[in-house]
């Protein structure tokens, strides 16, 4: 925690300071006011992600602002298709494009907003890409890790064009790409399977792995394996679990509404906890990894929309029920902060 206090949130709002400014001189209106949106409501979102960071803090000058600037274009074109003046899959799948060309130091950037009515970002979203293209050139084991990056990246692609089409047409969308990959996740639910493609922790670990020149393939297709799909279901599973309410509200589809009963959520949700903590056991430094895990847990379920909802109680209870020490210290940690920051 140190170290997070030291290094990353500050460094990571420096980062994110520099994107505000580009964001505010967005000429078209609705992609300036989704990409201050995103910056404002989705900090947390980068401030967690370069926790990653701490594990190589003198490469940290490469991977923040990395980190930083690829979770800013999640955190952009989510906000750009929730709240779209598009319903047209072809458009999301050109705007999530700018994700798998950030991944790709190779790739030459395209008019992302082509099929759309909004189109002049002054710069905003090719400037995060090629930002993202230079950092993961300066990664001496990129090479290494990218085709793994690469597939995370395809599968959240996938994901994003499918949840964000015509709600009448969403659920047979997704069965559909879950029936072409459910081999992939034989123990899972397709609405599990969905959680896990969501996830950008795998990728941002990828980038942490790239940062040493020994690595090898194997070892980025072990890390890949550590991390999807359980650790990566488990971060979207409990950000749908606490956003229930809030996305019923608002009409968006959420993972959680598709198990049977309140019981059946919960073991379905502890069951991806203890294999998510099984997996990475088989990776170096498991015990940063088991960090992360208990970490993502402590900080949803110390959110406050956890008390204002019913269900979601009952889970957290059940949740924190015999937790281990580091999870009951990031749970008491994270209400502190919330409280005093």
């Amino acid at each position: 925690m140190r170290g997070v206090y030291k290094y990353t949130i500050p460094e990571t709002r420096k980062a994110l300071n520099g994107w505000r400014a580009q964001a505010e001189a967005i000429p078209n209106e609705e992609l300036r006011t989704q990409a201050l949106a995103s910056l404002k409501d989705k900090q947390f979102h980068c401030e967690g992600g370069t926790v990653y960071a701490l594990a190589d803090l003198p490469n940290r000058h490469i991977l923040i602002p990395l980190i930083v600037s690829y979770q800013t274009i999640s955190d952009y074109l989510d906000n750009l298709c929730d709240r779209s003046t598009s319903m047209d899959p072809d458009d999301f799948r050109l705007l999530h494009q700018s994700m798998l060309d950030a991944v790709d130091p190779e790739a030459i950037p395209v008019n992302y907003y082509a099929l759309r009515e909004e189109q002049d970002d002054g710069g905003y979203l090719r400037n995060l890409v090629t930002t993202c293209q230079e950092l993961t050139r300066q990664l001496p084991g990129y090479t290494s890790a990218k085709p793994q990056i690469q597939d995370l990246a395809g599968l959240y692609t996938d994901l994003q064009v499918y949840k964000h089409i015509k709600p009448e047409l969403r659920e047979t969308a997704l069965l559909e790409w879950w029936s072409e990959h459910r081999h992939r996740t034989p123990q899972f639910r397709w609405n599990e399977f969905a959680a896990a493609t969501g996830s950008t922790l795998g990728v941002f670990m990828l980038f942490l792995a790239a940062s040493d020149d020994q690595l090898t393939e194997e070892q980025a297709a072990s890390i890949h394996t550590a991390y999807f799909p359980h650790v990566c279901a488990l971060h979207i599973m409990l950000d749908y679990l606490i956003d229930q309410d809030e996305d019923r509200i608002g009409g968006d589809l959420n993972f959680c509404n598709y198990y049977e009963n309140v019981e059946t959520m919960l073991d379905r949700i502890a069951f991806i906890v203890e294999m998510a903590r099984s997996d990475v056991q088989k990776i170096p430094g498991s015990s940063f990894h088991r960090m992360i895990i208990e970490g993502l847990i402590a900080i949803y379920l110390s959110d406050p929309k956890v008390s204002e909802q019913q269900e979601v109680r009952v889970v957290s209870k059940r949740l924190l029920k015999n937790s281990p020490i580091t999870r009951i210290f990031f749970f008491i940690f994270s209400r502190w902060i919330r409280k005093n920051m």
